[in-house]
């Protein structure tokens, strides 16, 4: 496990003002967890989207419980949906715990659509 720097972020920050950066979360919006009717995006299990000059992409994701039965399929399915982005070189999907994904990551639109709001 790495050690983490004080007061370094958890969740590292995304390459948001990259050109790629809208159409990549809208590929990861593709993508929904099989038991869940909201994008993974929306449910917050993807962490950091940062992308390269080279526009190689990496993906840091995580999901709702380690035991998720599509663990091993999920960084695939995420990695299919950004390759297929017009300008992407490389993508990289890297699966993590650290923090431990929790409701409070979800955006309003989730929270509506599953009845937490």
């Amino acid at each position: 496990m790495t050690e983490l720097q004080e007061g370094a972020p958890l969740i590292a920050p995304s390459t948001t003002d990259h050109p790629l950066y809208d159409s990549v979360v809208e590929a990861c919006k593709t993508v929904y967890d099989p038991e869940i009717p909201v994008n993974i995006f929306d449910l917050g299990l993807i962490y950091t989207i940062n992308i390269n000059d080279q526009s190689e992409v990496r993906v840091v994701m995580t999901l709702t419980a380690p035991g998720c039965p599509v663990a091993g399929e999920m960084p695939s399915w995420v990695a299919d949906a950004v390759e297929a982005v017009p300008g992407v070189k490389q993508v990289d999907v890297e699966m993590t715990f650290q923090p431990q994904w929790g409701m409070d990551m979800m955006s309003d639109e989730a929270r509506l659509e599953l009845g937490f709001m």
